[in-house]
């Protein structure tokens, strides 16, 4: 037996150390086909924590959820670095003993990456060169040149330090590589760094704390676990439709707005903030079943752009 192709939501899910997020993917795919699934940002094989897997229409909702903060707990160890900038790779030392590097100037190089920065992602990464991965390339020994690419990094704690080993949180936005970040820190301290641990705490709304374990799986534990695909778009402002809005989209037509049946956002603290151009989520039942997605037009009507009224129970 298995699962509803019905399923209209995401599922937060615990990543252990030693496989792909496409492993996770597949066992997932296997129990709910032929519903589609896709993750929402990919952890590599080292990495643990939270992955998010959209199933059913929800796949559509996953660049939401990759543009969403994101909090990382993270170890560096300093004093040695290697060609994939993480634990895994070929490791150099440096070629004569160095001394401990003292906390004050630790900070003060963190604290300098923190805000829009421009990041040089790792060699041994999935970013496109030439329409190959870049890691395809490195792993045969080709030259591999990046261009750094904008990054956001919203907060650097330091949680633990103890010569080598630094340990920290990192708050950042979509596209930001953790390992960028040690390997620019040990150039900066002239030590060397790299990322020996890894584990994703939060991907927007979703905590490490509510993710299920690999092994818990199942048809039932999807079933139980999924949430809605409201939660994917709690950061846009919402419009909850009436019966007579519901009518309208099901015949395609736009939507009139009423301010008075918006839900805002930390960003929009009010409806007022909400113009033209912006995307707004159509909901119904108090805001509970998500049913389009919508762009706000100049003469304030909603026009539908992604519709899932019909995986939201018709």
């Amino acid at each position: 037996m298995t699962a509803s192709a019905k399923l209209f939501g995401v599922l937060n899910l615990l990543k252990p150390e030693g496989i792909t997020s496409r492993d996770l993917v597949n066992r997932v795919q296997r129990l709910v086909k032929p519903a589609k699934v896709g993750h929402a940002g990919t952890l590599d094989p080292m990495a643990t924590g939270v992955l998010l897997v959209c199933i059913g229409p929800a796949t559509k909702l996953i660049s939401l959820l990759q543009e969403g903060s994101k909090t990382y707990r993270t170890e560096f160890t300093l004093g040695m670095s290697s060609d994939t900038d993480d634990a895994t790779g070929k490791i150099s030392l440096p070629e004569t003993p160095i001394e401990p590097c003292q906390l004050a100037e630790i900070v003060q190089h963190l604290e300098a990456m923190i805000g829009n920065i421009r990041q040089v992602p790792p060699d041994f990464s999935a970013v496109h060169v030439n329409g190959q991965r870049a890691y395809a390339l490195a792993r045969r020994g080709e030259s591999v040149e990046l261009n750094a690419k904008a990054v956001r990094i919203d907060e650097i704690k330091v949680l633990d330090y103890s010569w080598p080993r630094l340990e920290l949180e990192i708050t950042c936005g979509s596209g930001t590589y953790i390992r960028s970040i040690a390997r620019d820190l040990g150039l900066q301290l002239g030590c060397g760094a790299l990322m020996s641990r890894l584990e994703r705490t939060r991907v927007g709304n979703f905590s490490v704390t509510e993710s299920l374990p690999d092994d818990q799986i199942t048809v039932a534990t999807i079933q139980e676990r999924i949430r809605p695909a409201v939660e994917i778009v709690a950061g846009l402002p919402a419009f909850d439709c009436s019966a007579d809005d519901v009518g309208h989209l099901i015949c395609g037509r736009m939507v009139r707005l009423d301010r008075s049946r918006m839900r805002t956002t930390k960003v929009a603290k009010d409806t007022k903030d909400v113009i033209p151009g912006d995307i707004v989520a159509l909901t119904r039942s108090d805001f509970s079943d998500l049913l389009a997605l919508a762009i706000l037009t100049e003469d304030f009507q909603l026009q539908p752009r992604t519709v899932f009224i019909a995986a939201a129970g018709g």
